[in-house]
């Protein structure tokens, strides 16, 4: 091994977190999850993305010494480090105006844009190799769209900004064997998603999701299990054709791929621990399929997990809730189990 490559894996993994919508609780969270950062991941250090005035009155809402946790200076931004947080400072901001004030549970338009470019701060700082990873907390897509700017969701905007063709929504809870969902198709109509399904590309996500699982999950031959789209996958074609045409064809050429796919199965009765127990992750076909089973033996714990993205990307299993901004109510489980999984991703793609 050479010295070059002993001093990599000996530096700090560069972990991003973007704040999110100002009016929600990604602020506070932030510090919430921050505050024991020494302890939790001492191998490495953040760059938060966000408004330091917020910040601090955020983490003062919540109980958190802000100005103790960067370590008691203000925040310079990155520029004046030549790209790069301190290598001193375990947590340093790299601050980004509010646009306009921002009230905890009330939106407000104007910062529509501003919350984009704390995401686009971060994307850019991974793609330039200055991050290992980017954690996001919840942003509000209204928002974004009322200030002018078409948003769908963090994850097409990621595939978007990364200039990836096909990406992969999955959420994962936590444990020895977490439970982990991933989406054949995100945030779509339902009356959209069977035109939505194709075997070419049902393939290309399977791939994508063994690719990852090994790569930054350490799993040497992942197994997935694939959902039906229709009830009781389709009952050999009366109840839809789907699983017949589309599904199948594209397990069977997964499988000529070396991939451990298997199904598809009836949704309804996939999700019981006779199944899971020898499974690394689900393939449902669409969101509410999926999710609603991962978020009710999860949510709280659960992290968001972008695959197929050549950058690390995690996020909360939850939104804004604008109603417990601000108020001391909030929960940082999801993004501390968030930051969990980026900073065990990036040490596996650094091969730690």
């Amino acid at each position: 091994m050479t010295n070059a490559t002993t001093n990599e894996k000996r530096s700090p993994l560069r972990i991003a977190i973007t704040t999110g919508e100002p009016a929600g609780v990604g602020p506070e969270l932030t510090a919430m999850a921050l505050a024991g950062a020494a302890a939790h991941w001492p191998d490495a250090h953040f760059t938060v993305f966000g408004d330091e005035a917020l910040l601090e009155a955020r983490s003062r809402a919540v109980g958190v010494d802000w100005t103790a946790l960067v370590g008691g200076s203000a925040a310079t931004g990155m520029a004046a480090t030549s790209g790069r947080p301190p290598s001193d400072v375990r947590v340093h901001v790299e601050h980004r105006p509010l646009a306009t004030a921002a009230q905890a549970g009330r939106l407000d338009a104007a910062n529509g844009r501003y919350v984009l470019g704390l995401l686009d701060g971060a994307i850019d700082g991974a793609l330039a190799g200055t991050f290992d990873a980017i954690v996001t907390a919840p942003l509000q897509k209204s928002t974004i769209n009322d200030a002018g700017v078409p948003f769908t969701g963090h994850t097409e905007y990621l595939a978007q900004r990364t200039g990836t063709a096909r990406v992969v929504m999955m959420l994962a809870g936590t444990g020895a064997r977490p439970l982990r969902v991933a989406l054949a198709t995100t945030h779509l109509p339902l009356k959209d998603v069977p035109a939505a399904l194709k075997v070419d590309g049902l393939v290309e996500t399977l791939a994508i999701i063994d690719h990852d699982l090994r790569r930054d999950f350490g799993l040497p031959v992942p197994r997935i299990l694939v959902t039906g789209l229709n009830p009781h996958a389709g009952e050999n074609g009366y109840l839809g054709r789907e699983e017949i045409d589309v599904i199948s064809p594209a397990l069977t050429l997964a499988e000529q791929r070396g991939i451990d796919a298997r199904g598809p199965y009836p949704a309804d009765t996939l999700f019981q621990p006779r199944y899971l127990e020898q499974a690394d992750c689900v393939l449902a076909m669409f969101h509410d399929q999926g999710l609603p089973v991962l978020k009710y033996a999860t949510f709280g714990e659960g992290v968001n997990v972008t695959l197929g993205l050549p950058i690390i990307r995690t996020s909360v299993d939850h939104g804004t809730a604008l109603d417990l901004a601000g108020t001391g109510q909030a929960d940082a489980g999801s993004l501390i189990a968030a930051i969990d999984t980026a900073v065990a991703m990036a040490r596996n793609r650094r091969g730690a």
